[in-house]
């Protein structure tokens, strides 16, 4: 995180695009703001686009503007979000999530400066900086030819990965700090300490929903207590172990434990074949494990594969045998 401080008070000096990579959550639209508002153009616009949110010709009239007769319903003209972002920053969120005619157009911007609205002929020029977000490894849709080469390379002057929230566990006290303080003051309360256990169990939980996961478990906890302390009977029972978790891992499991728990489940008998059995755990360790992987290394086919000393072809036949869906 240090390293995207650092890169974020660097990059916004400038007025070279940023690319936002990282699982949802982690605060990507933080870090854009954040580069926003350290730059010249501070006092200038923020403009959202969550490019994911809307079909491809609501996105291109939401981007660009439409004048009317346009389309069916466009009854008025229409600034799109480009234009308004003038002289400031335009944030394009889940770009990955655009199509091939739409990233024609958004090359353009990025190269020219330049665009017309839906259904006219009348260039604009903006100046305006352009911030893209992604969750997903756009160098595999560049592969699959679900994103353009050329608009990567745009788009990708400096990127800035933000890691999940399991990797820096250590983040965890001070970010229930700050939740605290912004959701005591914003709910008239004193939660003010919070028990050593209900620490642990935060450090210890896999976080698949990473940093935005943890805000909303403490605005709840600090809405249902009773007293001034977080208490671990405040968190949800995924957190705390009372239930099964929504995704984690077996490591340091021994033979023992999981062929009880392949018994328990149905998937073996425990005077059954021991060779057939020792194949069951033995893919379930490999199905578990690379599951892992591809959850440090942010759905990363090429950088999973390094750390797991295979090739990305025998990574992509892993994950359909599997039936992992990354």
């Amino acid at each position: 995180m240090e390293e995207v401080y650092r890169l974020t008070r660097r990059v916004a000096r400038s007025n070279a695009s940023v690319l936002l990579l990282g699982e949802t959550g982690t605060g990507k639209e933080l870090i854009a703001n954040a580069i926003h508002s350290l730059s010249h153009r501070g006092s200038g616009p923020f403009v959202r686009v969550n490019c994911g949110a809307l079909s491809e010709n609501l996105l291109e009239s939401e981007l660009f503007g439409h004048v009317r007769g346009a389309y069916t319903g466009a009854i008025n003209n229409r600034t799109g979000r480009f234009e308004a972002a003038h002289t400031g920053t335009i944030f394009l969120d889940e770009i990955n999530s655009t199509t091939p005619h739409l990233q024609v157009k958004l090359l353009r911007v990025l190269q020219e400066r330049e665009f017309e609205r839906v259904g006219d002929t009348q260039t604009i020029r903006v100046d305006t900086r352009v911030i893209a977000a992604s969750n997903r490894d756009l160098i595999e849709r560049v592969e699959t030819e679900d994103f353009r080469e050329d608009l990567y390379w745009r788009l990708n002057v400096v990127p800035i990965h933000i890691p999940p929230l399991r990797m820096r566990r250590e983040d965890i006290p001070e970010l229930v700090a700050y939740f605290l303080n912004h959701y005591n003051d914003a709910n008239d309360r004193y939660v003010v300490h919070i028990a050593q256990e209900a620490v642990q169990s935060l450090q210890e939980y896999h976080w698949p929903g990473n940093v935005r996961e943890l805000q909303n478990y403490i605005e709840r906890a600090v809405v249902m207590a009773e007293g001034d302390e977080l208490t671990s009977d405040l968190l949800p029972p995924e957190v705390t172990g009372a239930s099964p978790r929504r995704s984690g891992s077996i490591r340091g499991a021994d033979l023992e434990t999981l062929t009880h728990e392949l018994v328990q489940q149905g998937i073996a008998t425990a005077n059954g074949d021991e060779a057939g059995l020792h194949a069951m755990i033995v893919n379930r360790v490999e199905k578990e494990t690379i599951a892992q992987v591809m959850l440090e290394c942010n759905n990363v086919q090429t950088k999973a594969a390094t750390r797991l000393g295979i090739n990305r072809n025998t990574l992509h036949k892993k994950l359909k045998e599997y039936d992992l869906d990354v």
